[in-house]
């Protein structure tokens, strides 16, 4: 963990698996704190939560309790609530089997909570507290309890807040156990994030996620074997890039080449060199189809052409005769793929010479389509020795590693990543970038930024902003600025508030890299 920079390495960013924060709280344990000091501090943390919320609380709560520890850091809750002077019923729906959980809920019969011998009315205003399985979570659940739950969210009755994890979700790979799981408004994540709280399939079931902290020292969080991390756009105000030299050239500025579009796809060079230009690279050079070539001066004139891709029969951009023709070695990073069409001879015959490239190789799009047909497949990546990074969405991804089956997507991307020794940025709702030793996962992007030419954007602003890096760091970079740029690509899409076509997106990533220097500077 010594190797990420950014974000902070505490416990609102690490990421972990059921079992990891488990043993984590066994640890605490055999340190000397007592199962109950626990489970009373963390029901206080929780309560807080929901206490500055007054709104949730106004009508009334219900705490389904669960038969273990979830359901006593529920008892925990429903205990404060109701001292506080709120109105407070407990259903258990399943038999208590914890002593702690057990003597709690005692207690608070004694003080005169009601303990409800039948299901609570799903279209009753309560508030609904799912303290049911939490993390422990291990196999489906009784598929009425989903459906009573659900069905007060379908109403809309009142809200529901799920603690740590919705019932009936996995708390490793995001999928519901059975058909269905819980439908939370918010989720109450205790201590570190679950990482199936983050995976595009837990989306329709987590609502709003809300760490809790609990105190988790710095000593403990850095025995965990743990190397994921989750970035937010909070996380917009720590993120640094290199301030280059004010004398420096622009040849010393980021040089980065773009071999993108085709005659089919002329729009995808475009938009790779409008991000290549967003980021600032001090010189944007590009192999471009005839008709994209003939006129990018007219709207890119800054843009130097230094080669023209031909085209077959079908309009699919043929690379070899313009590879042959180009001093790689004159840039920081290469991008291919944008746009380019499949072509399965010509990446043939182009092979070697993307395999002898040194430097940093970006690969999108169909230059990924076309590896997954070639004779190579992704052995490819192996047979190169130089960085390179790719940028798959799931389906692309597949046709890569057909071989390659995981839980959720964070191990999907850092199990491509060590088999083949590249960097992977896997796109989705909630994309992950990953190296052979950590990820980042962002979560809470904007789903209105999910549209038709963003990619192409993004892996122009990807070589632009790689280029100013390498020719800051020497020729040296890490995938941690991999993950940045896809941060601040999704933060300026969500940004864009006259629409979130690729053009304006772009706009919007020129102004926020210039606001990023300026807070730097300040």
């Amino acid at each position: 963990m010594k190797e990420i920079g950014w974000p902070t390495i505490d416990s609102k960013h690490l990421v972990v698996y059921s079992k990891q924060m488990l043993d984590l709280e066994n640890e605490i344990f055999s340190q000397g704190m007592p199962q109950e000091s626990l489970m009373e501090k963390v029901g206080i943390q929780l309560s807080k939560w929901l206490l500055k919320r007054k709104s949730l609380l106004k009508e009334g709560v219900v705490v389904l309790l669960g038969p273990g520890h979830n359901g006593g850091d529920g008892a925990v809750i429903a205990k404060e609530l109701f001292l506080k002077g709120y109105l407070v019923k407990l259903w258990c729906p399943f038999p208590l089997k914890k002593t702690l959980t057990i003597n709690y809920v005692n207690y608070l019969t004694s003080l005169g909570v009601e303990k409800l011998g039948e299901p609570p009315n799903p279209e009753g205003k309560y508030l609904w507290i799912d303290a049911i399985f939490g993390n422990n979570q291990k196999r489906k659940v009784d598929e009425d309890l989903i459906k009573l739950f659900n069905k007060k969210y379908e109403k809309k009755s009142g809200k529901v807040v799920s603690i740590d994890v919705p019932t009936g979700l996995c708390p490793n790979s995001g999928k519901p156990f059975s058909k269905n799981a819980v439908r939370a408004h918010y989720n109450l994540v205790i201590g570190l994030n679950k990482i199936g709280l983050l995976q595009d399939t837990a989306l329709p079931y987590v609502g709003e996620l809300h760490h809790i902290d609990i105190g988790i020292s710095i000593s403990q969080l850095c025995k965990l074997d743990s190397k994921i991390l989750k970035i937010t756009y909070q996380d917009l105000k720590t993120i640094n890039l290199p301030l280059l030299p004010k004398n420096s050239s622009k040849y010393k500025r980021g040089r980065t080449l773009l071999i993108a579009g085709s005659e089919r796809y002329p729009g995808a060079a475009h938009l790779a060199i409008k991000g290549a230009i967003s980021s600032g690279a001090g010189f944007v050079s590009a192999i471009l189809p005839d008709l994209v070539s003939k006129s990018i001066w007219q709207v890119e004139p800054e843009v130097v052409v230094v080669g023209r891709l031909g085209s077959d029969p079908n309009g699919n951009s043929i690379l070899f005769d313009a590879l042959k023709n180009i001093d790689f070695s004159a840039y920081d990073s290469i991008v291919i793929g944008p746009g380019i069409g499949l072509n399965e001879d010509d990446w043939e015959k182009s092979t070697q010479y993307l395999l002898d490239l040194k430097g940093l190789l970006i690969l999108d799009a169909d230059a990924l389509n076309r590896i997954s047909k070639s004779n190579l497949g992704s052995k490819f990546f192996l047979e190169r020795k130089s960085e390179t990074w790719i940028t798959p969405h799931s389906k692309e991804f597949v046709r890569l590693f057909p071989d390659i089956v995981c839980t959720n997507k964070v191990e999907l991307a850092l199990k491509a990543a060590k088999a083949f020794d590249i960097s992977i940025l896997l796109k989705g709702a909630n994309s992950v970038v990953a190296n052979n030793e950590n990820a980042w996962q962002l979560f809470g992007t904007d789903a209105e930024t999910a549209r038709a030419g963003l990619g192409d954007l993004l892996s122009g602003f990807i070589g632009g902003c790689s280029a100013k890096d390498l020719s800051y760091f020497k020729n040296y970079i890490r995938t941690e600025s991999f993950a940045k740029y896809v941060f601040l690509h999704s933060f300026a899409a969500s940004k864009c508030k006259k629409g979130s076509n690729a053009f304006l997106v772009g706009d919007q990533l020129s102004k926020l890299m210039r606001k990023t220097k300026a807070r730097q500077l300040s």
